[in-house]
């Protein structure tokens, strides 16, 4: 019998709310965080909207110097935790550092140092560049100050799975609390690429909205989608091993129940058409939670806004749930903070406990004009009444595909 999970702690930061409560009011408000790029001039380029984090300032968080030596993907990372961990009341005097672990992915890394320090190379020399360019740049650094920062001394892993990172962060961290490795788990994501070579880049695969309406721009499952908005930020729970939660008084806001992983094995940015390695992630995240497909009845969709994951996502719902897919409330939190690319899936964790938590489950934003082949129920309109299972799905380039069941709480 493999120990049950369960979520004790939450922390955000996103282009519509700096913290949880934030975030979470904005999302029942259904304000978006899209506008013109602000962090550099992107008037050249073919994608001119992000969804940037806005006011945020590392050094209101946390010690100036410790902020200095880290890349904006890692202070999200610490700030996020360091408000999941005062969440979750998680005293590490009365804890064993080694039984609290880390599992928190970026799937970039900072471009933003690596551009500052090519541009010292090309313009003054090698002698010039950073001896810390490379400690500040490598995506395993938020797991890694997370773990520096607040004495975790546990399993500290790093998993980099594009943009199912966020996913797959949190349900290694759930296996590692089940298989007994750890009774705390640290887990999520985080990500800052809004900058000129990533904007650049997303831009050329034509993966980026070529609209320029902040209404318009992120619209999943539309018709008119024309590709994802670049967001920002990070996510990060405590998962707990449900008896070392009660032992300590701990609120418990839902239970991990189930998490399923697969590849397309098809094409480093397409999924597959059919939707068929999507589909059995969700098939085998409900065997692992012991639960039929006439039981889910909402599913938060990777929804990125790009016609061929909308489509390929939708078919695989069909694929996995069959007469029950008519009967599933699906939505996309993209539509209001964008793509946060490695952090996407940790947020949408939180979205929906919270959702699970308040019995309330958001509108897919901007979704106005109907696609004949996206035609499952998107959310037209938020919907309010009790569920006891949300359902998140990941989908990376690469063909990652990771799905995550989260249950309302119950003693038995």
């Amino acid at each position: 019998m493999s120990r049950r999970v369960v979520v004790t702690g939450m922390g955000a930061i996103t282009p519509i709310g700096l913290n949880v409560e934030e975030f979470w009011n904005s999302v029942k408000q259904e304000e978006t965080g899209f506008g013109v790029i602000s962090k550099f001039d992107a008037s050249e380029y073919k994608c001119h909207v992000a969804a940037e984090v806005k006011g945020f300032e590392g050094k209101n968080y946390m010690d100036f110097k410790a902020a200095k030596r880290m890349e904006l993907f890692c202070q999200y990372a610490v700030v996020a935790t360091k408000e999941a961990m005062e969440d979750a009341g998680l005293d590490m005097e009365k804890e064993d550092a080694y039984k609290v672990g880390v599992s928190v992915g970026s799937g970039i890394g900072s471009l933003q140092a690596m551009e500052r320090e090519h541009s010292k190379l090309l313009e003054k020399g090698p002698n010039k560049v950073n001896p810390l360019l490379v400690p500040l740049m490598i995506c395993n650094m938020a797991a890694g100050n997370v773990s520096i920062q607040f004495g975790l001394k546990g399993k500290n892993i790093n998993v980099v799975t594009a943009c199912a990172t966020g996913t797959n962060s949190i349900g290694e961290a759930f296996r590692a609390i089940q298989y007994g490795e750890a009774d705390v788990m640290i887990a999520g994501g985080t990500e800052s690429s809004i900058t000129p070579i990533g904007v650049a880049g997303f831009a050329a695969l034509t993966a980026l909205t070529s609209s320029d309406d902040p209404e318009r721009c992120s619209i999943p499952f539309d018709k008119e989608r024309s590709g994802f908005v670049m967001g920002e930020g990070s996510g990060i729970v405590v998962l707990e091993e449900l008896e070392h939660a009660k032992k300590r008084g701990a609120r418990i806001y839902a239970e991990v129940a189930g998490y399923g992983c697969t590849s397309d094995a098809y094409h480093i940015t397409s999924p597959a058409e059919d939707g068929s390695g999507a589909a059995k992630a969700m098939e085998f995240a409900m065997e692992d939670a012991g639960v039929f497909p006439e039981q889910i009845t909402y599913i938060n969709a990777h929804g990125t806004s790009t016609h061929h994951n909308d489509l390929f996502e939708t078919r695989a719902i069909k694929l996995a749930f069959g007469k029950q897919a008519e009967n599933i409330k699906i939505n996309s939190t993209k539509s209001m903070i964008g793509h946060l690319l490695g952090a996407a899936g940790a947020v949408e964790f939180v979205t929906c406990v919270k959702e699970l938590e308040e019995g309330y489950i958001h509108p897919t934003v901007g979704y106005k004009v109907p696609d004949e082949e996206c035609d499952l129920d998107y959310c037209k309109e938020a919907v309010t009444g009790e569920f006891e299972y949300a359902m998140s799905n990941s989908l990376g380039f690469g063909g990652h595909n990771a799905c995550i069941l989260i249950k309302k709480y119950k003693e038995n």
